[in-house]
């Protein structure tokens, strides 16, 4: 019987026991001569390589803006924008550039795929995630196109606010629409048309960008040039927590707000007061317009209708004009006594409230667009327009 050869281990076999039972890590096919740096491995996430340990001790640079970002409305996974596609389970393309990451990059090509499309429908679950504006691909995008036809040019991050804040309709959407038709003669074919929501990129372009109605005749001014220093969205939004500091403004400007600011010594309201700030300007004279929009409905178009923000599409037929949107099949009913000139002022006034920061982004564009809306109205209506005394 032959004995058993002995078992010599080696030390580097040795230390490497002790150090996986100690928790540690340790590579046992190599000698510790021949082992790898440690120190220049790759290691590719962030968790000590032993315990207990507390997650909150656990160092990561850019933590505060994670924190920052995971609280605000880009990433709401539970909010209307993200949660709107649940029942079909799958984004549809036309949607899925700005209510998901995942579309956002198929749209830009960012993923490998081809530019300007989405190839089929996007899975349902993601929000504007870290890889929509921080996606290395994104500096290769230097235009982005809006609904007027408009090819911007555009720098870095620039290009995802540019993407899904200049909203899905133009002017030219609605001159389309309206090609042909009698002003003022109802048209059962013609629907609403929505110009979408959080518009600020459209709004802040003005004329240029060509988001609005524009009437014959008419001039509007273009982008809202700022001081300097504010020449791009993240000049004034930060861009994870998409809050604003007030603070810089008063550089400029005296005020307790940014809703209090006033960037002219003149009223557009026909108040007089220049005590406020021109967002008041701009709020008296977008409830105007819908006065007359629903004023026209009424005495022209010969159909009342009912405005209601939380369902699409918002202007609805109420025929015995008792204020309540009529049903049918249990069903909604949608405005159908729509005219040329009621549709396109309706459209303005949308495109006005869809940009809650509209005064800020351009006022001056922003107040001819309800100008011109009301006195195109208030030829039919019988109102005197100098009685307003309002200014454009």
């Amino acid at each position: 019987m032959k004995s058993k050869s002995p078992v010599i281990f080696s030390l580097s076999a040795i230390v490497a026991v002790l150090s996986l039972l100690a928790g540690g890590q340790a590579v046992l096919s190599q000698d510790a001569d021949d082992a790898p740096n440690e120190d220049a491995a790759t290691i590719p996430f962030a968790l000590p390589k032993s315990g207990p340990f507390d997650a909150a001790d656990i160092k990561i640079d850019n933590n505060e803006a994670i924190a920052n970002w995971f609280r605000s409305a880009h990433a709401d996974a539970a909010a209307e924008a993200f949660r709107h596609w649940d029942e079909d389970e799958e984004i549809k393309p036309a949607c899925a550039a700005c209510h998901s990451g995942e579309g956002f990059r198929a749209f830009h090509g960012l993923d490998g795929s081809e530019p300007g499309v989405i190839d089929g429908p996007i899975n349902t679950g993601g929000v504007v995630d870290c890889g929509t504006c921080h996606n290395a691909g994104l500096a290769e995008v230097t235009e982005v196109q809006f609904p007027s036809g408009l090819m911007h040019p555009v720098q870095g991050v620039e290009a995802s606010c540019m993407t899904c804040h200049q909203g899905r309709t133009a002017g030219v959407t609605v001159s389309t629409a309206i090609t042909d038709m009698d002003l003022d003669t109802p048209n059962p074919e013609l629907r609403f048309i929505n110009p979408h929501y959080a518009t600020a990129a459209a709004t802040w372009l003005g004329g240029y960008g060509a988001a609005g109605y524009h009437y014959d005749g008419r001039a509007y001014s273009g982008r809202f040039f700022h001081a300097r220093p504010v020449s791009t969205c993240n000049s004034c939004h930060e861009p994870h927590t998409l809050e604003i500091d007030f603070e810089p403004c008063l550089t400029c400007h005296q005020a307790d707000s940014m809703q209090d600011i006033r960037i002219s010594r003149q009223s557009y309201s026909g108040t007089g007061d220049t005590s406020v700030g021109i967002r008041a300007d701009i709020q008296a004279n977008a409830a105007l317009l819908m006065d007359q929009v629903n004023a026209y409905a009424k005495d022209v178009a010969g159909v009342p209708m009912v405005y209601d923000g939380t369902r699409y599409p918002y202007f609805f037929a109420d025929a015995n004009g008792d204020g309540v949107i009529d049903e049918s099949d249990g069903k909604a009913v949608a405005y159908n006594a729509w005219t040329p000139r009621s549709l396109r002022a309706a459209y303005n006034w949308k495109l006005v409230i869809s940009d809650p920061g509209n005064y800020a982004h351009n006022p001056p564009y922003i107040l001819e667009l309800l100008y011109d809306s009301i006195e195109d109205l208030s030829g039919p209506l019988g109102v005197d327009m100098q009685s307003l005394n309002l200014l454009r």
